[in-house]
């Protein structure tokens, strides 16, 4: 049966991985995962949705890991919508996991809090479960939705409950996730692991500025990220238009990198807010293109509003930032602070006239920016770095299985595939 062989690594052992949430490699975590899982001897299989620009094959071998591709239409209007996506992915699934077949580890991904089902069904079959927790489902509803006492919050409770029950061990993306994981979940800390995100940093390597990407202007803002209806892209917009009128600032352009469910919105926002000659909204653009952004930005834009999901989150583009020596502007969050210490600033929770003060305060301080660049640099290479990660995550497996006691002392180093756009 798979599973009953104990080794110290992963050679002979075949592990399983399932996303519904994003395609892969185009999930930054879960490649790294996968290649971490694949560098230490793991045969390592994904399941996941089609993209629809990139990752559209249906079936894909890269660097030695093999990807099983399922159509998915995202979900619009409503909770209807939502039950046709996600009982489509289930139903996908389970059929690609029988073509797999047997595993020593299956590995699911939220959101949402619904793959412990097929992670259920392979577990009778011998596999050990691993749950890698990316959202906290219960928070993200009600940072949506606001609301707290109806029947599909109770639900989603429920679902997360299920699955905090079914996983052998629990992957934490920050230690407010591990808390939940105890606290709320049920799970004895031992068996919570934090694997921190974390970006690749040969892929986020500063290259030369390149003034014409102000647009004749002197200071070049940038957002990156996803565009949700949590993420506070309206934030920043409002807070631009106050750095404008109430601040009388015109020396700077904007660019928006990125997509997600706001997007139409966020620019339509933008010309209400009468920013269409001084912001551009790029879309998901290309590795390259977005280290140019980035390497020319002289301020960062991190405006993710506090609610319960965002306090407790670790932002993709802070460290994305902080990689590439970018200060930073962030609402005061309790995991913004953790991840960035003092390569951000910090503005009064929500509070936009703030927010673009401080973008005010930096664009006047070039030896301020430079500092807080080296500092988020600094940051990631230290105690922030994948190679962290890649222990913490070998330690989880090894648990899983039954053998901690012969986790790796180091991980492997080599990564591989391209950055994405998240939160």
């Amino acid at each position: 049966m798979p599973g009953d062989t104990i080794r110290g690594d992963g050679r002979g052992r075949r592990a399983l991985i399932l996303v519904e949430n994003l395609s892969v490699p185009f999930d930054r975590r879960v490649w790294q995962e996968c290649t971490t899982l694949r560098d230490a001897g793991w045969t390592v299989h994904v399941i996941c949705p089609q993209g629809s620009k990139r990752d559209t094959e249906p079936e894909a071998e890269i660097d030695g890991v093999r990807i099983h591709r399922y159509p998915l239409r995202a979900a619009t209007g409503g909770p209807a919508g939502y039950l046709r996506e996600y009982g489509s992915a289930l139903w996908h699934t389970a059929r690609l996991a029988r073509r797999v077949g047997p595993v020593d580890v299956v590995h699911a991904c939220n959101p949402p809090d619904l793959l412990f089902l097929p992670a259920l069904w392979l577990k009778r079959r011998g596999a050990r479960f691993v749950f890698d927790q990316h959202d906290l489902v219960p928070e993200l509803y009600l940072s949506r939705f606001g609301r707290g006492e109806d029947l599909l919050y109770r639900a989603v409770c429920a679902l997360e409950r299920m699955t905090y029950r079914a996983a052998d061990v629990v992957l934490a993306t920050n230690e407010s996730y591990r808390d939940v994981a105890v606290r709320r979940g049920g799970r004895r800390p031992e068996d919570v692991f934090v694997v921190r995100s974390a970006p690749q940093t040969d892929r986020f390597q500063p290259v030369p500025p390149e003034p014409e990407l102000k647009q004749g202007k002197p200071h070049l803002l940038c957002y990156l990220g996803v565009m949700g209806p949590q993420d506070g892209v309206d934030y920043a917009l409002r807070a631009l238009a106050k750095l404008r009128d109430e601040l009388g600032r015109t020396d700077w352009h904007a660019v928006f990198v990125g997509a997600g469910d706001a997007f139409d919105a966020m620019v339509e926002l933008s010309g209400r807010l009468g920013l269409g000659d001084q912001v551009r909204f790029t879309g998901r653009v290309p590795d390259a293109d977005l280290v140019r952004y980035l390497s020319t930005a002289d301020v960062c834009l991190s405006p993710d509003p506090r609610n319960p999901l965002n306090d407790v989150s670790t932002m993709n583009k802070v460290l994305e930032y902080m990689a590439m020596g970018r200060p930073i502007v962030s609402f005061d969050l309790k995991e913004a602070r953790v991840s960035a210490g003092d390569a951000a600033v910090y503005a009064p929770a929500n509070d936009e006239a703030a927010f673009a003060k401080l973008i005010a305060l930096l664009l006047d301080d070039p030896d301020q920016r430079a500092r807080m660049g080296r500092t988020g640099q600094e940051r990631i290479t230290g105690r922030l770095s994948w190679r962290n990660s890649q222990k913490q995550l070998l330690a989880a497996y090894a648990a899983a299985c039954g053998d901690r006691a012969a986790a790796p002392a180091d991980g492997p180093a080599r990564t591989g595939g391209d950055s994405t756009i998240e939160r």
